[in-house]
């Protein structure tokens, strides 16, 4: 049978210079927390590590997150590998196919029928090449322009040994969603991530990555014509493997049919 995924070219190493002379700020440390004035974009990355053309995006991504704002925006990451490629010579360990399945809804949605690696989706509302600076900060840029719900995250109380309590509070929605329900959930991500792959187009490489989504589940749902229309503690399960001191926790509120987020957070789940 035909394979329908692609790789698209490579972007050279000059791009990702090439975002620090476009206005990107300093470097944030730890968790990046909603700032007065600037507005959180969900920056999503679907990828490979057996993608030849997936390792400039996969960087591209890491710097934005290590940025941590970009104009007046607060960048969020979720760097999410697929799996189709997994049959093409080396299995990318970071793989799942519930981020597969989230990369078909997102074909569904953008006109774009023919997933792809690396491809790259800014708040559920535009997707491109993953590689792309410019469009990429453009696209950036226009999202942090739109109102926003706002999102509160925070730690809350430990459930049980293994698992992280948060409290997600969403506030109230701008205006009854046209794009189905507000559905709200929680990611959990991990940087520091790497790989020597041995096989694959990308043989011979240490790959490195950053915000790798290790989670991602819905929560609940936020109800229109409240202040606060969603508000819950959530039980988040960590794993041995998983390093604690580079995980983050993602909330966001998504259109269950038009897949547009419309408000976001995230925090540090240092111990």
């Amino acid at each position: 049978m035909r394979r329908l995924f692609t790789c698209l070219p490579a972007a050279g190493a000059a791009l990702i210079v090439g975002l620090l002379r476009m206005g990107a700020t300093g470097p944030e440390q730890g968790a990046k927390p909603s700032a007065p004035g600037r507005s959180a974009v969900l920056v999503e990355l679907f990828t490979s590590e057996g993608c030849s053309s997936c390792p400039p995006a996969d960087a591209l991504l890491a710097k934005l997150d290590e940025l941590g704002r970009v104009g007046n925006a607060q960048v969020l990451a979720l760097e999410e590998h697929v799996d189709y490629w997994d049959d093409q010579g080396w299995r990318d360990p970071f793989s799942s196919h519930d981020w597969t399945t989230r990369q078909f809804a997102y074909a569904g949605v953008l006109g774009n029928r023919n997933p792809y690696t690396p491809q790259m989706v800014v708040d559920g509302s535009v997707e491109f090449s993953g590689g792309r600076v410019e469009q990429a900060l453009q696209s950036i840029a226009a999202a942090a322009e739109r109102a926003k719900v706002p999102v509160t995250l925070a730690q809350a109380d430990r459930d049980k040994p293994g698992k992280e309590g948060v409290s997600v509070e969403v506030g109230k929605l701008l205006a009854p969603p046209k794009g189905g329900a507000a559905e709200v959930w929680l990611a959990v991500t991990e940087t520091g991530l790497h790989s020597s792959v041995t096989r694959g187009e990308n043989a011979g490489h240490e790959l490195r990555h950053a915000a790798v989504v290790r989670s991602m589940r819905k929560i609940g749902e936020a109800k229109p014509d409240r202040d606060v229309s969603f508000s819950s503690d959530a039980a988040v399960p960590l794993r041995k493997e998983w390093n604690r001191d580079h995980l983050k926790a993602v909330a966001f509120v998504q259109e269950k049919n038009s897949l547009r987020i419309l408000g976001a957070a995230e925090i540090s789940l240092h111990p």
